[in-house]
C-alpha cells in the first residue's frame, strides 16, 4: 500500500496555512476575554472547548470547580504553579467559560463527561471576578464610570456585586488596608456561587516598595488580603479561588519579586494544589487540535503509523528501546502528523530553558514550521526533527530567540545554510542528496543538543546515535545511510563535537556556538605545506606497511637513486610521492623507473634486474596527502596542549587525542589505497626494447608485503622455485651456441642480475637448486669444476650433486655426453692397477664433498687400491681478511657462501673464531674503551685484552 505524506492526511487550520497567525494569538489573556476583546477562539465558550484538549490536570480541576459551585465539596483554593507557558491561564479560561456560560453544557466539548464524573447533572452559573496582575499596577486605580477603585479587594467587590458590592469594602479600599475575613465571607456569601480568578498575582504585588506610597495599599496589606481571602473561600461552600504563581525565580524577576513569591507560597502552602501541568503526551492533542483540522482518513493515518513501527522493529537495537514496545504505536497515533520525538525534545530539552513556554512556545514554533513545510510541498510521512526547516528565517528565529547570540553562523555554516557543509556534502554525493540525509541528521542533532549550551540544568550532553536515527529515518529507508552521513559530518563540521570515538555505541553528538577543535585543526592543516614534513610523515606510514620486506632483501622508501645499492640483493623501491602512476598516462612513472635501472646516481647501474618499484596512484594521492596533513595538524595540537602552548578543556583534550589516534589508525589503509601499483622493469627478449609493466595490488588484503609477494609469484616477477628445464632452455638459447658448449654457472647468475630478459631469481640458492635438479639427470646438462686443455675437471653427467661457485661449469647435454663417452673409452684402455698408467679419469660421479673440492680427470696420487673416500680432504681451515668498512657485508657473505655449506655436511665439526686486532697510535678515549668492553662482555668474548 502506498503511504501518503502527512500533508494529504492532516490539513492545518486556515490561519496556519495562510501564515496569518500573530504571535499574540497563542497567548491567552483572561482580561481580554472578560472585557470581550479576545479572539473568537478564546472569547466564545463553544469555540474555546472545541479547540481545547482537556488534559488530566484540567479535568481534575474542573471536577473540583463543578462540585464547589454546586456546594458539593471540592477544594476552595487552588494554586496553579508551573513553568512559564505551562497552561495556567488557559486552565483559568476553561473555569471562566464553564462558570459564566450562556449556552447549554452539552454544547461545550468534553464538559458533559466531566460533570458526569463529578456526580452532577448540571453546574450552576456563577459570579466571576478576574484579578489580572498585568492589567493594572498598584498605583493605577480601576475606573468604573465616576467610581475609582484603588485596591485588589475593591476591584473584587466591584466585579462580584457592582456598586453594591463595592460599598461593602469601600472603606478598606479607600484607606488601602486589608479588609477583615468576616467582611470577605459576607461578600462571598452574598454573591455566591462565585469564582475568583487571580492571574499573574506576583506581577502585581512585587511592585510595592517601602520608599513609595501607592494607591493600591502596601505590600503587607496585599499579603494580608490574600491570606484573608483564602480563609474566607474555605468558609463559603460555593465559592472557589484560583490563583497562578510562577515556578521559577527568573519569572519572579527582582529580589523583591523573589521575596514576594516566597511570601505567597507560604500563604498558599496550606492548600494542596491538585492542578497538574500539561504532560508531554497531552501536548500531542493540544497542538494537534490548535494547528490541524480533524483527520478524516483514519485508515491512512493508521497505515502510516504502522509502517513506522514495522521499520523500527526491523532496525531493532539501532533505535531507542521504547520504539520496540507496542505503546510507541499509540504515541505515534496521538502525535500524528508530528513525530513524538519532536515533542520529547521540546518538552524534555527546550522546556529547561527559562524563557521557553511549554505550550504557547511549542504552538508558536510548530505553526511556523508547518506553514513553511506546507509552502515548500514537504512530502515526509510525518513532521520529524529531520524535517525542521531551519533554512527558513521565521522558523529558525523562533528557536534561536531562546538560545541567545552566536547560533546564526552555526546554522548557516554547518546545518542548513545554502552554502553549508551539509548542502555541499549532499551535492557531492547523490546517495545523501536524494534523502537530504546530511541536513536531516544535522537538524536532529541541533534540536536535541542546542538547549544544553545555555541550560543551567546538569545532564549528559549531546544526542546519541539511536535517537539521531529516530529523528531522521522514515519507512522505506535504511538507517545505514544516515549513520554514514553522521560520521561524515562529525569529520568535517566546525561546530559539531562528539564525546567518544565515532564508531562507539556510546558516542554522543552536539552543536555549540564555540567552534570545536576541528576548525583549529583545519587552520593548522593549511599550514603544513612543507614537502619535507609531508614526505617524512608518509615515509613513517609506509615503513609500518613494509617493515617486513617479505621476498625482498631490502626495502627503500623514498630513497634517492644514488643511495639504492647496486648489488645482488633483491630490492623494493618505494617511489617518492612526487612520482605517481596514472593509468591513462604512465609516462612519468615509467621514465623514472627506466632511469633508475640504468643509472645509480651519476654512475651506471649494473644489476638492473634486482629492482622492483612501488608507486602511488595519481587519483588516490590527494586523499593520502590530505590525511597526512590532518594527522600532522592533530599531532601539533596534542603537542601544544601537552607543552601548555594551547589552553583547552579536558573534553577537547580528549577529543584531540582521540582524533589523532583515529587518523593514525586509518593512515595505513589510506596509504595502501594510494600505493597500489607495482612497477616491474621487463624485457621479453634480448633483441626487444625494455618496458615497464604495471600490476595493480589488491588493497583489501591484510598485509601489503604478502600482497606484493603474491603478485610477484603469480606473475613470475620473482622466481623462488625454478625448474631445470627452464634453466636448460635459457642456456641453450643464449649460451650454448656454435663452438661454445659450456658456460660458467656464476656467469649465468651474474647475467640474471644484469639483464631484464633473464629470470629474476629470488637468490642464488634458487639457481643452485635448479642446477642440482638438472645435474641429477642427463637431459639438461653436465657439470664440471674447471677446464684445462679441453678436458673437464670434476666432470659429472647425471646422478651428480653440484656446488655453485666460481669454478662450476654447465655443459650442454651433447658435449657432456661426448666427453663422458671419451672418458669411458679411455677407462677401457687403461691397464689394471699395478700394470702401468694410462689416461686419468674420475673414479665416479660423486658429489664434490664438504668444501670446494676439485675433481679432475687425473687419477689422484697414492695407492690405486685405496677407496676414493679415503683420498678426499678431511679438514678445512679458512682465513679471510675483513675490511672494517665492509665488515658486515663480508661476514654475511662468508656465512652464506662458506659456513652454510659446511653446515650441510652431516658429521662435520665446525669451529669458528673471530679475531679482532686493533691498534691505536694516538690512543683511545675512556668512553669508547668502556663501550667496547661492555659490548664485548655482553657478546661473550673469550679474550678482550687491552695493551
Amino acid at each position: 500500500m502506498h503511504m501518503k505524506p502527512w500533508r494529504e492526511i492532516a490539513i492545518p487550520h486556515k490561519d496556519v496555512l495562510a501564515g496569518s497567525f500573530q504571535q499574540a494569538e497563542f497567548a491567552a489573556d483572561i482580561t481580554a476575554v472578560r472585557s470581550g476583546k479576545a479572539m473568537p477562539e478564546y472569547q466564545d465558550a463553544v469555540a474555546f472547548f472545541q479547540r481545547t484538549f482537556i488534559t488530566e490536570g484540567m479535568r481534575l480541576l474542573l471536577i473540583q470547580v463543578a462540585r464547589r459551585l454546586n456546594g458539593e465539596g471540592g477544594e476552595p483554593v487552588i494554586q496553579l504553579q508551573t513553568a512559564f507557558g505551562g497552561g495556567k491561564t488557559h486552565t483559568m479560561l476553561a473555569v471562566y467559560h464553564l462558570a459564566s456560560r450562556s449556552c447549554p453544557l452539552a454544547d461545550l466539548a468534553g464538559i458533559p463527561q466531566i460533570v458526569e464524573q463529578a456526580g452532577l447533572k448540571d453546574v450552576m452559573s456563577a459570579k466571576i471576578a478576574v484579578l489580572d496582575g498585568n492589567a493594572h499596577s498598584p498605583g493605577q486605580p480601576w475606573k468604573h464610570g465616576r467610581l475609582s477603585v484603588k485596591t485588589l479587594w475593591g476591584e473584587l467587590a466591584w466585579q462580584l456585586g457592582g456598586e453594591e458590592g463595592y460599598a461593602m469594602l469601600k472603606q478598606a479600599d479607600t484607606t488601602g488596608t486589608s479588609p477583615g475575613k468576616d467582611i470577605l465571607v459576607e461578600l462571598l456569601a452574598k454573591y455566591s456561587p462565585c469564582v475568583i480568578l487571580i492571574d499573574e498575582l506576583l506581577a502585581y504585588v512585587r511592585q510595592f516598595n517601602d520608599a513609595m506610597q501607592l494607591s493600591g495599599g502596601s505590600f503587607d496589606s496585599n499579603m494580608s488580603f490574600i491570606q484573608a481571602l483564602t480563609e474566607s473561600c474555605k468558609l463559603v461552600p460555593n465559592a472557589i479561588m484560583l490563583a497562578s504563581l510562577p515556578e521559577s525565580e527568573v519569572e519572579a524577576g527582582s529580589d523583591r519579586g523573589n521575596s514576594a513569591l516566597l511570601a505567597l507560597e507560604k500563604i498558599f502552602g496550606r492548600v494542596q494544589a491538585i492542578w497538574k501541568p500539561v504532560a508531554t503526551e497531552e501536548s500531542f492533542e493540544i497542538v494537534r487540535r490548535r494547528l490541524f483540522q480533524p483527520v478524516d482518513n483514519e485508515v491512512a493515518k493508521e497505515a502510516v503509523c504502522r509502517k513506522f513501527i514495522e521499520t523500527y522493529v526491523a532496525e531493532g537495537a539501532r533505535l531507542p528501546v521504547e520504539t520496540q514496545e507496542s505503546a510507541y504505536f499509540d504515541r505515534l497515533m496521538r502525535a500524528y502528523p508530528i513525530h513524538p520525538e519532536i515533542f520529547d525534545r521540546l518538552y524534555e530539552d527546550w522546556s529547561t530553558l527559562e524563557n521557553f513556554q511549554r505550550t504557547r512556545g511549542v504552538l508558536k514554533l510548530m505553526a511556523k514550521i508547518i506553514y513553511r513545510l506546507w509552502k515548500n510541498d514537504n512530502r515526509d510521512m510525518m513532521i520529524m526533527p529531520g524535517s525542521l526547516p531551519l533554512y527558513d528565517n521565521e522558523s529558525r528565529n523562533e528557536l534561536l530567540n531562546h538560545l541567545g547570540p552566536g547560533w546564526d553562523p552555526v546554522i548557516e555554516k554547518d546545518i542548513d545554510g545554502e552554502r553549508s557543509e551539509t548542502a555541499t556534502l549532499e551535492t557531492k554525493e547523490a546517495r545523501f542528496g536524494t534523502l537530504n540525509a546530511a541536513r536531516r541528521v544535522a537538524r536532529t542533532v541541533f534540536l536535541g543538543s542546542a538547549p544544553a549550551s545555555v541550560s543551567t540544568r546538569p545532564g549528559i550532553r549531546g544526542v546519541d546515535k539511536a535517537r539521531i536515527l529516530l529523528g531522521c529515518l522514515e519507512p522505506g529507508q535504511m538507517s545505514a545511510i544516515y549513520t554514514d552521513a553522521l560520521h561524515r559530518l562529525a569529520d568535517r563540521l566546525h561546530y559539531m563535537s562528539s564525546s567518544a570515538e565515532k564508531n562507539s555505541d556510546n558516542v554522543r553528538f552536539w552543536f555549540d556556538t564555540r567552534a570545536n577543535l576541528r576548525r583549529e585543526m583545519e587552520d593548522r592543516k593549511n599550514r603544513f605545506n612543507s614537502r619535507n614534513e609531508i614526505t617524512g610523515k608518509m615515509a613513517e606510514v609506509m615503513k609500518r606497511l613494509v617493515t617486513n620486506g617479505g621476498c625482498f632483501d631490502g626495502v627503500h622508501i623514498f630513497t634517492p637513486n644514488s643511495d639504492v645499492p647496486d648489488d645482488s640483493y633483491l630490492r623494493l623501491v618505494v617511489l617518492n610521492p612526487d612520482i605517481r602512476y596514472y593509468r591513462e598516462n604512465p609516462h612519468d612513472a615509467e621514465t623514472t623507473v627506466s632511469d633508475m635501472i640504468k643509472n645509480n646516481g651519476s654512475k651506471p647501474r649494473h644489476r638492473s634486474n634486482r629492482l622492483l618499484f612501488l608507486a602511488a596512484d595519481s587519483g588516490a594521492y590527494s586523499r593520502f596527502e590530505d590525511c597526512i596533513k590532518t594527522a600532522l595538524a592533530w599531532n601539533s595540537i596534542v603537542v601544544d596542549v601537552r607543552e601548555n602552548r594551547l589552553n583547552i578543556d579536558q573534553l577537547q583534550k580528549k577529543q584531540a587525542e582521540t582524533e589523532l589516534a583515529n587518523i593514525d589508525k586509518a593512515l595505513p589503509a589510506i596509504a595502501r589505497e594510494c600505493y597500489r601499483w607495482l612497477l616491474c622493469p621487463a624485457q621479453y627478449a634480448a633483441t626487444e626494447k625494455p618496458i615497464v609493466e604495471a600490476f595493480q595490488l589488491n588493497t583489501g588484503t591484510s598485509s601489503l608485503t604478502n600482497e606484493i609477494e603474491r603478485v610477484c609469484r603469480e606473475n613470475e616477477l620473482i622466481i623462488d622455485t625454478w625448474a631445470a628445464v627452464h634453466l636448460h632452455a635459457r642456456l641453450n638459447e643464449l649460451y650454448w651456441k656454435g663452438e661454445t658448449v659450456d658456460v660458467q654457472a656464476m656467469k649465468f647468475w651474474e647475467d640474471s642480475l644484469r639483464y631484464l630478459y633473464l629470470p629474476r631469481l629470488k637468490n642464488k640458492a634458487v639457481l643452485e637448486k635448479a642446477i642440482n635438479a638438472g645435474a641429477a639427470s642427463q637431459d639438461y646438462f653436465g657439470i664440471a669444476y674447471g677446464k684445462e686443455d679441453n678436458r673437464y675437471k670434476g666432470f659429472a653427467f647425471g646422478k651428480a650433486m653440484a656446488q655453485l661457485d666460481d669454478t662450476l661449469l654447465l655443459i650442454s647435454p651433447s658435449a657432456a655426453k661426448k666427453f663422458a663417452e671419451q672418458l669411458e673409452s679411455e677407462k677401457k684402455a687403461t691397464p689394471p692397477a699395478g700394470q702401468g698408467t694410462g689416461p686419468d679419469y674420475p673414479p665416479a660421479t660423486q658429489p664434490p664433498g664438504a668444501g670446494k673440492v676439485s675433481l679432475s680427470g687425473d687419477q689422484p696420487a697414492g695407492n690405486p687400491g685405496v677407496s676414493p673416500a679415503n683420498n678426499q680432504p678431511q679438514s678445512f681451515i679458512g682465513t679471510v681478511e675483513v675490511t672494517p668498512a665492509k665488515a658486515k657485508l663480508t661476514l654475511t657473505e662468508v656465512s652464506e657462501e662458506v659456513i652454510s655449506i659446511l653446515n650441510q655436511i652431516p658429521d662435520a665439526e665446525i669451529k669458528i673464531t673471530l679475531e679482532i686486532n686493533a691498534t691505536f697510535p694516538g690512543g683511545i678515549s675512556e668512553d669508547k674503551k668502556r663501550a667496547i668492553s661492555e659490548n664485548a662482555n655482553s657478546l661473550n668474548f673469550k679474550n678482550k685484552t687491552w695493551e
